[in-house]
């Protein structure tokens, strides 16, 4: 099929022309768009070399069957008519769709139906730290209902994109030579720091990032599930990490806990602490599973379990997710 990736010089855009090589997804023609000022320049695919074209709006998504969108939610909102008019199906990595009521929601491991036609002819990927943390809830949901979930997030400088990894990694090497830190990408200075704040505050305490954990996790498993979320960016390159404790319907043993990872889809139960083996980011980015370790009951609650996860942002995060809704489409005859 002819496929289109929006946003190619990106981080996450870069990320899907390694996942759709990898993956041997069906592509007869490939499509690479950006902004002007990436325009021009040449990436491989294949051993072919692909012109990166301006994105605009006239006809060139026609024939196109799937575009890959990932290039901020303002250029969303304003070329999703134009991606979209000649039915191109158009699995959008941004925020601007996400709680829209007729675009569908997708992680394939929870809710793969959803997408299936959807109305506006577009599939939003959800944030990445939803992602991850729904991938191994959704195995404990199968258990028992889970009622609240809270989580602290531990998320990399990839989040914020190839600029942002590419700033951390300077301000170590100034730091070195006893040089001031460019700050430019995050409020404060990351290396050898912590954050406690990922995107803008709300009116209510809580940032956007926090915020749409709560709401996106409820729209993705069509539940009543309460979340709350404390999102923070840590000097790490790659993959996020996640404190999670959670409270079911009924007691879930760890035990049960264990072989429910270990059924899961998408994941992998890296779990036996007394040898230190656990998930870290460091061991683990550029991996496609969902990682989950340090199970335990929480001791302060009888209906509660705690566990730690650990994902790459950019595959499972984002690249690897919005693949596999196209896969899933293909496979089950929804995409030609």
């Amino acid at each position: 099929m002819k496929v289109a990736i929006v946003g190619a010089s990106g981080a996450v855009g870069q990320e899907f022309l390694r996942v759709l090589e990898q993956r041997e997804f069906p592509i007869r023609e490939l499509l690479l768009f950006g902004s002007e000022r990436s325009a021009g320049r040449t990436y491989k695919f294949r051993g072919k070399e692909i012109v990166v074209k301006q994105l605009a709006h006239n006809d060139d998504f026609k024939g196109v069957s799937i575009a890959f969108v990932s290039a901020g939610a303002g250029t969303s909102k304003e070329f999703a008519g134009t991606i979209t008019k000649h039915g191109t199906l158009m699995i959008d990595n941004s925020s601007a769709f996400r709680m829209d009521d007729e675009v569908p929601l997708v992680v394939p491991e929870v809710n793969p139906r959803d997408g299936v036609n959807p109305p506006r002819r577009i599939i939003a990927n959800p944030n990445c730290t939803t992602i991850q943390m729904v991938v191994a809830l959704q195995a404990i949901e199968k258990l028992s209902h889970i009622r609240r979930v809270r989580v602290a997030t531990y998320q990399s400088a990839s989040g914020a994109g190839a600029a942002a990894m590419d700033e951390l990694a300077e301000q170590h090497v100034q730091l070195v030579r006893g040089e001031a830190p460019t700050v430019s990408k995050f409020p404060f200075q990351l290396a050898y720091n912590v954050i406690p704040q990922v995107d803008v505050f709300t009116g209510n305490g809580y940032t956007k990032e926090e915020m749409k954990m709560y709401n996106e996790t409820r729209k993705i498993m069509h539940s009543d599930i309460e979340v709350s979320a404390t999102c923070i960016r840590v000097p790490v390159m790659r993959a996020h990490s996640e404190a999670v404790w959670l409270e079911t319907e009924r007691p879930v043993s760890v035990e049960e806990a264990r072989k429910a990872f270990c059924r899961a889809e998408g994941i992998v139960l890296m779990d036996e602490p007394d040898q230190k083996k656990y998930p870290m980011p460091l061991l683990l980015a550029g991996c496609d599973p969902v990682y989950v370790g340090r199970i335990r009951k929480d001791i302060t609650d009888p209906n509660g379990l705690a566990f730690w996860c650990v994902s790459d942002q950019i595959r499972k995060g984002a690249a690897l997710n919005a693949v596999q809704i196209a896969e899933y489409l293909v496979a089950n005859g929804h995409v030609k």
